[in-house]
């Protein structure tokens, strides 16, 4: 085989109803439904180089070699890929995100999505986007919905994400309050099965969880705020008071994180159309209404703690880049 190459762009997803809990481990399988939005101005760009002359597959973050855990993830995806392609050559792989990585921002849902359409691209293969979709899903489950753009779904043990809305069907806007640059003590993968092993609130998050995400789905079809902002906080909710049941309790929140819940839920009593998210990490993400983004802005950047927040709104599907990404050469 010929040296081949391919440069994909992947946006990371913020869920509105949350993911937490896998249904099969092995399969890597979400044990509840969940359905996210994919954020323009949070990006991961991966170029992926199979090289008859490699004798493993190498992986560059942000221009540093990545050994262990990330390189046998990576790995492990490309191997997939190999198997569908029924070719055996290694691959250099290079990813770079413009925002801060394994800290809670989905990076590993924009890493992986854009590492599955780079390999499947590279090795010339032809498959739905269902079928890379499930490929990134194996790797990590929210990977499978950064595929699409908009307002996306992933069902239950699913295979794959599916589209519910395009991003110009509710063009919201999406601030990060960004709480902390380090990544983060406990990965998603490690916490999940923390939670499920030792949380007396895990069944409880696992039954009441697809009546969250159908409250949800209802309000960002019909573009009721009203009813999103209740539904999503909820879901964020309970799933973080699962972890904090979790023997011993699974916490990451910091005080920054809990102040600027307060200061959204005070902006909202006072008339704007506001509700915040909070992933597997310190930051919280505030949707808003256009027209209250620029207030809710200053308002979070000025809550100790906050180190900068982050601006974005509805993106697109994960895109195949035209040449290569020289910038990401390690």
């Amino acid at each position: 085989m010929t040296a081949r190459a391919a440069t994909v762009r992947a946006h990371a997803n913020i869920a509105l109803a949350k993911y937490w809990g896998k249904a099969d481990i092995a399969r890597n399988l979400p044990a509840v439904p969940s359905l996210s939005l994919t954020l323009k101005g949070m990006r991961t760009t991966t170029e992926v180089e199979f090289l008859p002359e490699l004798g493993q597959d190498e992986l560059f973050l942000n221009g540093a070699r990545a050994l262990g855990k990330p390189r046998e993830r990576a790995s492990k995806l490309l191997s997939e890929a190999r198997s569908l392609a029924q070719v055996a050559t290694f691959a250099r792989v290079r990813s770079h995100n413009d925002f801060p990585t394994a800290s809670g921002l989905a990076s590993s849902a924009s890493g992986f999505a854009a590492l599955a359409l780079a390999a499947v691209e590279a090795l010339g293969l032809r498959l739905p986007l269902e079928r890379v979709s499930a490929l990134a899903r194996a790797a990590s489950a929210s990977a499978a919905r950064s595929l699409y753009g908009g307002y996306v779904e992933l069902g239950a043990s699913a295979e794959h994400a599916a589209p519910v809305a395009p991003p110009e069907h509710w063009p919201l806007k999406m601030l990060v309050a960004v709480t902390s640059e380090a990544a983060k003590d406990t990965g998603s993968t490690d916490g999940m099965q923390h939670t499920a092993k030792t949380s007396p609130y895990y069944a409880s998050w696992v039954s009441d969880a697809p009546r969250l995400f159908a409250e949800v789905k209802a309000a960002v079809l019909a573009k009721d705020f009203a009813r999103l902002a209740p539904a999503a906080e909820q879901s964020a909710l309970a799933m973080h008071a699962s972890m904090l049941a979790a023997s011993p309790a699974l916490i990451y929140f910091r005080p920054a994180t809990l102040a600027v819940i307060e200061a959204v839920r005070a902006a909202r009593r006072a008339g704007s159309a506001c509700c915040f998210t909070i992933d597997a990490g310190p930051h919280v993400k505030v949707l808003v209404e256009p027209s209250s983004a620029a207030a809710m802005q200053r308002e979070l950047a000025g809550v100790e703690g906050v180190l900068r927040v982050l601006e974005s709104e509805p993106g697109p599907d994960a895109q195949i880049l035209p040449g290569g990404a020289a910038e990401l050469s390690p």
